[in-house]
């Protein structure tokens, strides 16, 4: 680990502060990720600004009947939180299946939300890898590529994102709260995280100066029909192969509504919403599901190596709509 300065924030105009003006200046939460990224000489950030005194810290109801999570919230008190359970059961199951219960007591949620992926070839400094040093090449594509992206990849990275809390907020259609040295802005969930293109360095659309400040859950949880299916190589601390999130609205015997997030298959977490309009209205059976699920992955891609999973997502999106619509085989 290299050197670096630190600073303890007092206030949250004191931290934007010390951010701006730092020379590769980092907040640090929880530091679950960050700690292994610096250790391990992949991020090596100036100086660190703790914000643990200065962000939000609890949950609370929100006008419009949602419900914001502080940044600072534990991703072990979010899941066990009396409303999260029980308005966004899906969410619980989704950060129950991340990690293990010593990570889960100390993450944040914010800091759930800037994790950066879990590609070997990005924990490995003797190889390229255009997230960790842009313009030296992806190792990946032409590499052991078993875990890697199937969806929105590009020539330059197709690393895939590790968080399981995400692609139940995408399932969501959460928003993040931020503010920075311009003020607070709203940035909407699927606007948060970026596809590679030509810069996979940038995982995020929040600026290197702002830094979140909690999450807003929209009022509609899909509490009644919901599902979190997630295929790994291990029963517990294991990153996903293809996760699935799924929320639908169901009215007399129809499908209202449908959300269909997955993960471990994109730099973000995937939602395919010309897809998902194809349930809409209709009875939830399993050749309707098959069909949205067969064109979800449809513009699905492989490598060398991950060619699976492109089965695998088929057979678990349709897997993870019936167990939500709760319908028998």
């Amino acid at each position: 680990m290299r050197p670096f300065s630190f600073t303890k924030a007092g206030d949250k105009a004191t931290a934007i502060k010390v951010i701006s003006e730092a020379e590769e200046g980092k907040f640090i939460a929880g530091g679950t990720n960050l700690l292994d990224l610096m250790k391990f000489d992949i991020m090596h950030p100036g100086h660190l600004v703790d914000i643990t005194g200065v962000a939000v810290k609890n949950i609370e109801a929100l006008e419009d009947g949602g419900l914001r999570l502080g940044a600072l919230v534990s991703n072990a008190d979010t899941a066990y939180h009396k409303e999260v359970e029980e308005r966004y059961p899906l969410l619980s199951h989704a950060i129950l299946a991340g990690a293990s219960p010593q990570l889960r007591n100390k993450a944040t949620d914010g800091g759930n939300l800037l994790q950066r992926t879990r590609c070997y070839y990005f924990y490995d400094p003797a190889t390229p890898c255009n997230k960790r040093e842009p313009g030296t090449g992806c190792s990946a594509i032409n590499g052991y590529n078993r875990w890697h992206a199937i969806f929105g990849a590009s020539e330059e990275c197709i690393a895939t994102h590790p968080s399981d809390m995400c692609v139940a907020l995408a399932a969501l259609e959460a928003k993040v709260q931020v503010t920075g040295p311009d003020g607070d802005r709203t940035i909407p969930f699927e606007d948060f995280h970026r596809l590679p293109g030509n810069t996979p360095e940038k995982d995020s659309n929040l600026y290197e100066d702002e830094m979140i400040t909690a999450i807003d859950l929209p009022p509609k949880g899909f509490s009644e029909n919901f599902t979190y299916i997630k295929n790994r190589d291990r029963a517990s601390y294991s990153f996903a192969l293809v996760s699935v999130a799924v929320g639908l609205d169901i009215k007399e015997g129809k499908i209202k509504e449908v959300r269909i997030a997955l993960g471990g298959v994109a730099h973000k977490p995937w939602r395919n919403k010309e897809a998902e309009a194809l349930l809409e209205d209709k009875k939830a059976t399993k050749e309707n599901f098959e069909t949205v699920a067969d064109a979800i992955v449809s513009e699905a891609k492989a490598y060398k190596y991950n060619e699976f999973k492109i089965e695998l997502a088929r057979r678990s999106i349709v897997r993870a709509l019936m167990q939500a619509a709760k319908t028998e085989e």
